[in-house]
């Protein structure tokens, strides 16, 4: 049996996750340190527009953006974040923790949030234990 690289599974997760859920455009997977995992569909460096998420500046802001969020409910004694949801009018960003990492979903506006957070939570879950942390 071939052995499959841990950077393979986890692009067939984030594949899983918009084949589940309609509406998803894009999805990475970035670690604490604002460095990108995986992402889905794979960066182009020749067609930045396929997968906006998975450019290099927006993994260091959603890292950026999770931390900040965990540091301000911390400060307001509100516990573990959950998740980080921004509504734009052309589309909606989830992003979840998973361990020392974080899964950002980019959706469109007219795709149905609960399936988003449904399908996005269970992913961070699945993430968080291929990675180990």
């Amino acid at each position: 049996m071939a052995q499959e690289y841990r950077s393979e599974i986890l692009e067939r997760t984030l594949k899983t996750l918009h084949i589940a859920v309609d509406g998803v455009k894009a999805s990475v997977i970035v670690n604490i340190d604002g460095l990108l995992v995986a992402a889905y569909p794979p960066g182009d460096e020749e067609n930045p527009h396929e997968n906006p998420t998975s450019s290099p500046q927006v993994a260091a802001m959603s890292a950026t953006l999770i931390g900040l969020a965990e540091r301000t409910l911390g400060r307001l004694a509100q516990g573990e974040l959950e998740r980080l949801l921004m509504e734009g009018e052309e589309g909606v960003m989830v992003v979840y923790p998973a361990g020392r990492a974080s899964v950002a979903v980019l959706v469109d506006k007219k795709a149905r949030l609960s399936h988003v957070l449904f399908a996005t939570k269970k992913a961070a879950a699945e993430i968080q234990k291929i990675l180990g942390y």
